[in-house]
């Protein structure tokens, strides 16, 4: 399955939503990276065990399954998780890639890919039809925390 959407982070047109940087953005793309359990509720734990400037390795427990992922990174372009194959998870990724078509409207493209062959998709179109709209909703609620974070300013403390 290959799935990808916007979403769109500065509304120009609205005066009463607060503009947030491309920094601002970038720093809450990698502080979910960093921090998934900001953003994702039923994770038990995360711990990065490697890490270099443009990367990291990550082990993310939920319950009893363990899964490591690596997650790549371009300053200010976009954040790249790769979950390779292992016992029972098919390997898949998500690149996170932020898009401003004009000065401070900002996106995010989500996009996601698992890895299946066609005859796989179509067999499952009915539960990537559920995961689709899972995704989707996960996605806006990153950004929701994002911006909450950004407009308390939490964001421009960690950037310094």
């Amino acid at each position: 399955m290959k799935f990808e959407h916007l979403v769109e982070i500065n509304d120009l047109s609205n005066p009463l939503i607060e503009v947030i940087s491309r920094e601002q953005l970038w720093r809450g793309l990698i502080l979910r990276a960093e921090s998934p359990k900001m953003f994702v509720s039923y994770i038990d734990q995360c711990a990065i065990t490697d890490r270099t400037e443009v990367s990291m390795t990550r082990e993310i427990q939920y319950g009893t399954l363990l899964i490591t992922d690596h997650v790549s990174m371009v300053h200010n372009d976009y954040v790249h998780y790769e979950v390779p194959a292992q016992d029972q998870i098919p390997p898949s990724s998500l690149r996170m890639s932020i898009e401003e078509p004009e000065p401070d409207h900002l996106f995010v493209r989500f996009c996601y890919e698992d890895g299946h062959t066609a005859a796989e998709d179509e067999a499952n179109e009915m539960y990537d039809e559920y995961r689709r709209s899972a995704y989707h909703e996960a996605d806006v609620d990153t950004i929701r925390v994002i911006r909450e974070l950004a407009e308390g300013g939490l964001l421009n403390a960690l950037m310094n």
